[in-house]
């Protein structure tokens, strides 16, 4: 896929540069790899399930990476002539402190925190070399707000927002940036598969769901959709951005105003 509308609409041109998408077979991921390859960029979408990845790199004429990043060797494999790094892979676990499982907040924290981590070790040389390079982490509301019984996901998540302010830093003088995205629920199949649950569980319609459970604190009841995060990142990636580092940028329909 080449360059196109949707670099003509965001005025954003990646021709010419790399990008690497972690957890990019779907979801927030998937629309990642699409905008950036629309805007010019070689994408490469990075994730555990060999077939999403497969079918996300011949979409947007990119190349696919089948690995674990929960696994401590996952990044050695990967590329690391990265222009564009996005650091989205994540995953959720729900439990009370006290029954939440350690293997399971362990391997959450290296999927969302380590992982990254290593990426930017491992992309950020060839960054400094050419003296440009953006780092977008898509991080959560939750990397701002916590909510119980997400312990794991609310420690990862602000973890990343402390790593990514760190590079940001680091990176100012070498033409790099470093940001966190931060949506609210956005539709993805787990959020589907939420709804469909929460209104098994409370005898309500899923619309009611959406309006009066998962989005109770948020001023626009309506899910984002994938592509609006991807057009945030997208922009990150843009002409008029340079100066926009060690930012967390709210996508939650005013939950964190409140």
């Amino acid at each position: 896929m080449t360059s196109g509308t949707a670099a003509g609409a965001a005025g954003v041109d990646l021709s010419g540069r790399v990008a690497l998408v972690t957890g990019g077979g779907g979801g927030i991921g998937r629309a990642c790899a699409v905008a950036l390859a629309a805007a010019g960029a070689l994408v490469h979408v990075v994730d555990v399930d060999a077939r999403s990845a497969a079918e996300v790199a011949e979409l947007v004429g990119g190349r696919a990476h089948v690995v674990d990043l929960a696994s401590p060797d996952a990044v050695g494999g990967l590329p690391d002539a990265v222009d564009v790094l996005v650091n989205n892979a994540g995953m959720q676990h729900v439990a009370a402190l006290e029954e939440f499982p350690p293997e399971r907040f362990e391997a959450m924290l290296r999927l969302m925190v380590s992982a990254p981590f290593l990426l930017l070790r491992r992309t950020l040389p060839h960054m400094y070399g050419r003296g440009w390079g953006r780092v977008v982490n898509i991080s959560s509301v939750h990397g701002l707000r916590a909510s119980p019984f997400k312990s794991g996901y609310v420690a990862a998540k602000h973890a990343l927002e402390g790593l990514s302010k760190v590079t940001a830093l680091e990176a100012a003088e070498r033409g790099v940036t470093s940001n966190c995205v931060n949506p609210g629920y956005v539709r993805t199949p787990l959020v589907e598969r939420q709804i469909a649950d929460q209104a098994r569980a409370h005898g309500i319609p899923p619309e009611r769901v959406v309006a009066e459970v998962l989005l109770r604190g948020s001023a626009i009841k309506r899910l984002i959709e994938p592509e609006e995060v991807a057009a945030v990142v997208l922009w990150l990636c843009g002409p008029h951005t340079a100066h926009v580092t060690g930012a967390s940028l709210p996508m939650d329909g005013g939950w964190t105003a409140a």
